[in-house]
């Protein structure tokens, strides 16, 4: 005859066998749901083969590069006025028109917009105002530094007509989405499918008090309604060129590690964007991207980009 006591162990290390069974299934299923997000293959958009390149005739480059044509958006706050005041004489010269885009846009925004709408709002501007007049719409964070030549030698050998979303892609799930921290790119056509679909609906994914997308996170699930997914943009040797970290941080990055040279492991030679700068920083960077010069290293480049006739820019 089995006592009181005998029945309640045993019962105890049932409950307890069939809750092992059942944690170790879920913790399986968890594991093998986070192997699928990290395994899962999203766009990889690189820059042109040189000798690619280097095949198409003078005539044909020079003509090409007229026709890419860059409008860079400055997205901020109300506060990034001094930002402003930098960026004006720094790289966003080097695009073919610039604007801040803040919250003292009176006749955009209010003090109650939020991000997504912040952004929405001014995609949606944009299009109305410059959609006919500019190939390539690069949005930016004011602490974003950016080297436009570099942004057209990726999209030289890319057709604006077709939808492109470009830059350096993060993952939320299954969402893959380009973070605005290191710049966005769309092209005529993904942005005229935005707009198009912006003007029939404010939002894209319901919100939820315990989950709220980002502002970039929405722009990337409304694009997907309309077919244009993004693509992460890459050197030759698979690099980012589209940087959510400042150049310094990534150095420091890249000596901690030890495996590999600092200079070849750090960052790709044809980045575009490196973020999270200061305006003294931001001051820095230009000088070492178009004034610095090594005595007796020729620099001999097969395409150079000029704004269009009559613009203040460089």
């Amino acid at each position: 005859m089995v006592s009181a006591t005998g029945v309640s162990f045993f019962n105890g290390m049932l409950v307890g066998s069939i809750c092992c069974v059942f944690i170790t299934m879920f913790g399986q299923i968890n594991m093998r749901h986070r192997g699928r997000t990290q395994d899962h293959e999203h766009h990889h958009l690189r820059l042109p083969n040189t000798k690619d390149f280097l095949n198409i005739s003078e005539a044909q480059r020079m003509e090409l590069s007229k026709n890419i044509r860059i409008y860079c958006i400055i997205l901020g706050e109300s506060n990034d006025e001094h930002y402003w005041a930098v960026l004006k004489e720094t790289w966003t010269k080097h695009c073919d028109k610039a604007e801040l885009y803040n919250t003292k846009n009176d006749n955009l925004f209010n003090k109650e917009n939020d991000k997504w709408t912040q952004m929405r709002k001014t995609y949606q501007h944009v299009f109305e105002k410059h959609g006919d007049n500019y190939s390539w719409f690069f949005l930016a964070h004011p602490t974003t530094f950016a080297v436009i030549e570099n942004l057209k030698y990726l999209l030289f050998t890319k057709d604006a007509s077709q939808p492109f979303y470009l830059g350096h892609i993060a993952t939320s799930g299954d969402l893959k989405y380009v973070t605005v921290k290191g710049g966005t790119v769309l092209s005529m056509e993904a942005l005229k499918r935005l707009n198009s679909f912006l003007n029939k609906t404010k939002k894209c994914a319901e919100q939820r008090a315990f989950w709220e997308l980002s502002a970039d996170m929405q722009l990337a699930v409304c694009l997907k309604y309309v077919g244009v997914l993004a693509e992460n943009a890459e050197d030759s040797e698979g690099r980012a060129i589209f940087n959510t970290k400042p150049i310094a941080h990534l150095i420091r990055e890249t000596m901690s590690n030890n495996r590999q040279p600092v200079v070849e492991g750090c960052c790709s030679d044809m980045a575009v964007t490196f973020s999270g700068l200061t305006p003294q920083k931001m001051t820095v960077m230009m000088y070492g991207v178009y004034q610095l010069r090594a005595f007796g290293h020729y620099f001999n480049d097969t395409l150079i980009f000029l704004p269009p006739n009559g613009s203040e820019n460089d």
